[in-house]
């Protein structure tokens, strides 16, 4: 069995599902550049996932292969959602390992829980299957990701309290939303006395360019910082956190978020109040909140670039834009699909991890902008 969770360790994570692209495939070489630069900061924790196209390949290429095997830690997931049969599940994790090459997972996820699949998991007896992994030493650390309310979520920490940690969609915009419930779900996590791993603390990037009323206010306390560091500090801030994961797709944003982690400063009571007006301006903002994980693409039988679709009409709905979001709309329509070519089969809504409304949104995406 392995230690006890260190939960000193720099708050900062380095998510690796949205990794700068170099033609159709990853950016080795910047992304190698990231790595370095993450390490030398003085941070380790790096999350990826089994089905985060061509990640656990780069990670190998870019971490695995290039770093001695103590200098981070490193997380994967098993995703059964997409898994047939038991042993087709349980696979994942030796596909894992290959992919990978890290000999070892320091912390291996039961992949986003929610009321449609999180039985499958016991079905398919896969916490006792990493838990037998564990006892091996081929898994240090055992946990699951979390997109579903905070009674489930109690339910599952309750029969599963060998759970050993727990990751969750927590950011300033989700606080209050009733559909992320990203405070009641904190809440519960810290009741049980789960270490918590949050990811989407920029809610998929849009954090990082948030309504002009949003910016005017933190200009207004802290000019000059970028906006996505208010997103992150903000859950950097909180009690109880093991790492913040930042999807970085670029150098640019590596060398931004090092800038005010390195040495992390909790919010101030100014800044805490400035937080607080901008969760006013989005609890009433009509834009859609979706945060590109592109969970929704692989199964539509019409292949509509739904996230795109979403990016392009919520610039729109959030600033007005309505030539620019045509403009976009166009683009993206000259390689996928329509909106109006959905059949509303809701496979999209089975596994959006948002809980969008989607087949809606794409009939008014369908009106606004074709």
């Amino acid at each position: 069995m392995s230690d006890a969770i260190n939960m000193d360790i720099g708050k900062l994570g380095f998510g690796l599902m949205r990794l700068p692209k170099k033609g159709l495939g990853i950016d080795i070489e910047q992304t190698s550049v990231m790595v370095d630069k993450f390490l030398e900061a003085g941070f380790t924790y790096f999350d990826t996932a089994h089905v985060y196209p061509g990640s656990e390949v780069a990670t190998k290429k870019a971490l695995v292969d290039r770093h001695p095997r103590e200098s981070y830690t490193l997380a994967t997931k098993l995703f059964a959602t997409t898994a047939l049969t038991e042993k087709m599940a349980k696979s994942q994790f030796e596909t894992s390992l290959e992919r990978t090459g890290a000999g070892y997972i320091d912390y291996y996820l039961m992949h986003t829980l929610m009321s449609a699949n999180y039985k499958k998991y016991d079905k398919f007896h896969l916490w006792d299957f990493a838990f037998e992994e564990k006892a091996k030493g081929r898994i240090k650390h055992v946990g699951f990701s979390f997109h579903d309310g905070p009674e489930l979520l109690d339910e599952i920490l309750t029969t599963h309290p060998e759970a050993e940690f727990v990751q969750l969609q927590i950011n300033y915009a989700d606080w209050e939303n009733k559909n992320v419930t990203s405070r009641a779900n904190y809440e519960v996590a810290r009741k049980h006395g789960k270490p918590i791993v949050v990811m989407e603390p920029v809610k998929g990037g849009s954090l990082a360019n948030p309504p002009k009323a949003v910016k005017e206010i933190f200009d207004r306390v802290n000019p000059g910082v970028s906006y996505a560091s208010w997103a992150i500090r903000f859950v950097a801030s909180l009690d109880g956190i093991l790492a913040v994961l930042s999807g970085m797709s670029n150098v640019e944003q590596m060398e931004d978020n090092i800038s005010y982690m390195k040495d992390f400063k909790k919010l101030s009571e100014e800044e805490w109040a400035a937080i607080n007006e901008a969760q006013k301006i989005l609890k009433s903002s009509a834009i859609i909140p979706c945060t590109s994980c592109k969970y929704c693409v692989e199964g539509c039988p019409k292949q509509i670039a739904i996230p795109d679709m979403f990016s392009a009409m919520n610039k729109q709905l959030g600033s007005g834009q309505l030539k620019e979001a045509r403009e976009d709309y166009a683009a993206i329509t000259e390689t996928s699909s329509r909106a109006s070519d959905c059949i509303k089969c809701k496979k999209c809504e089975s596994v959006c991890p948002q809980h969008i409304d989607i087949t809606n949104q794409l009939e008014n995406v369908a009106k606004v902008l074709e």
